[in-house]
């Protein structure tokens, strides 16, 4: 996870401007906005505001519901300064969330290298079902269809990039007029990057690509914009909306490392920490499952420190302390690791792993030939072995977005909307899907209970029992129903 990038203010933004033809020498740079997240005690103090004004800041979002304010200061002083306020538990300058987009991303690889065979789609075609590998496994070859699709009025939201609205797969089962945008200077939740639409099609397609639940709403809470990332604020505010709006099930396909090193509370929490466990508890006292991705870093979460070589030889950053995933390692969300099409004993190359698994969920990978350059070499240069065919396909934006249509074309040269994609963030919403068709059948379970049924009802990959790849198995929509003797 990356500290969020300082913006200049508008203030900033016009003596720049006004500045223009004066010597160099005698200009001094404009002070730098940063954004700070805080957490208090308990409740927001009535004068909040005001003690924030004092200290250098201006509030700029406000969460309630679990004591949370995103603050804007140019000040430098200001984070010791609001540190004097005793009802705050926690303060540090905001961080930024990423995508887990494209795994092969942190391959090394030289310029010219051949990218992999685009994977040609019959535009004519009325149905992609015979590709989608991974929906015939989780459904057994649509079995589950038969025994429950979910229904309308159960909702998945997808806190992601947003979602197209008008996808032909889609626009029956997206809510347009619940869904949200929590990205600063945006109007609504159109989906500008692809992710969010190829997550929703995951869990609620019905068209030439089916997900999960071909008859569950989905709902986009966006917390992305065209570019960059998604403030640690947006997403937690999105969390507590989307709980407050009544949904059954939430699905983040985001990642980030977080480590601790600085501005930690006396419990050794960040206010970024403080944040997320109170939003996620927020929304499972509400009766919402969380679902989230494990991470694309293929690293092993029971280790802590596991993390610290890597960012240095990275990014040459010294990590002070254990580093961990957020929100994968949240307390009371389901996190899913990724399996593969051709094997049940090994997970996908990228994913992570270990003790913060409880299942896994079909996200694809580039094929065994691949896989098995990878483990040989992480460094290599082989990404034209990548055969797109064993990653997920989905439903992706009917215009063009960020990043395009990479690893798809189609017979007649136009675009049409599905992409084939693979990560752990393809992982999730299948399991985010189970859970909505679960609920549908069970509108009385808790989260507790939504995240014991898709555990046992697991089939069990890896080594015997519950293990750090797979957790207790690759969820199995279809292995839920039919052994439902509620429902016989």
């Amino acid at each position: 996870m990356k500290k969020k990038l300082a913006v200049l203010s508008i203030c900033s933004a016009l003596s720049f401007s006004l500045l223009v033809g004066i010597p160099t020498n005698k200009t001094k740079a404009a002070p730098e906005k940063e954004h700070y997240v805080l957490a208090y005690k308990g409740k927001l103090p009535g004068n909040f505001s005001e003690t924030i004004s004092k200290a250098g800041g201006a509030v700029e979002r406000v969460i309630p519901e679990i004591g949370i304010i995103e603050v804007a200061s140019a000040d430098p002083t200001f984070l010791s300064n609001v540190k004097q306020d005793t009802s705050i538990q926690s303060a540090e300058r905001e961080l930024e969330a990423y995508l887990e987009t494209d795994p092969d991303d942190a391959v090394n690889f030289t310029p010219g290298t051949p990218n992999g065979q685009k994977v040609t789609l019959d535009s004519n075609e009325a149905s992609y079902w015979d590709k989608q590998w991974d929906m015939q496994r989780l459904t057994h070859e649509g079995d589950s269809y038969k025994l429950n699709k979910g229904n309308h009025n159960t909702v998945v939201a997808v806190i992601d990039t947003g979602i197209d609205f008008s996808h032909p797969d889609l626009k029956d089962n997206v809510d347009f007029a619940g869904s949200k945008t929590f990205v600063p200077g945006t109007k609504d939740a159109w989906d500008q990057k692809g992710h969010g639409t190829h997550v929703a099609g995951s869990i609620a397609a019905n068209g030439k690509v089916k997900g999960v639940g071909p008859d569950l709403t989905v709902r986009a809470y966006r917390v992305f914009g065209a570019t960059g990332g998604a403030q640690q604020s947006w997403i937690t505010d999105a969390i507590v909306a989307a709980a407050n709006d009544g949904v059954a099930v939430i699905n983040m396909s985001i990642g980030g490392w977080r480590w601790m090193a600085n501005n930690l509370d006396e419990k050794g929490n960040s206010a970024s920490m403080v944040a997320y466990h109170r939003a996620i508890q927020y929304a499972i006292q509400k009766g919402v499952t969380v679902v989230v991705s494990a991470g694309n870093d293929s690293k092993n979460l029971s280790d802590l420190h596991d993390m610290q070589a890597y960012w240095k030889a990275t990014y040459g950053i010294d990590i002070k302390g254990p580093s961990r995933v957020v929100p994968a390692q949240i307390p009371g969300v389901i996190t899913v690791s990724s399996s593969n099409d051709w094997s049940d004993k090994s997970i996908a190359f990228y994913s992570n792993y270990g003790n913060a698994i409880d299942v896994a969920g079909p996200g694809g990978d580039n094929g065994p030939l691949y896989d098995s350059l990878y483990r040989q070499n992480p460094d290599g240069n082989y990404l034209d072995k990548r055969d797109y065919t064993y990653r997920t396909l989905s439903t992706y934006p009917t215009y063009p977005v960020a990043g395009g249509n990479a690893t798809t074309q189609f017979s007649d040269g136009q675009w049409h909307g599905y992409s084939y994609l693979h990560g752990t963030s393809m992982a999730a919403p299948k399991v985010a899907g189970i859970a909505g068709v679960i609920k549908s059948a069970h509108p009385e379970y808790n989260p507790s209970q939504v995240a014991a049924a898709i555990r046992q009802s697991a089939i069990d990959f890896g080594k015997v029992g519950v293990d750090p790849l797979y957790g207790s198995g690759e969820a199995n929509i279809y292995n839920f129903l039919s052994k439902d003797k509620s429902k016989k």
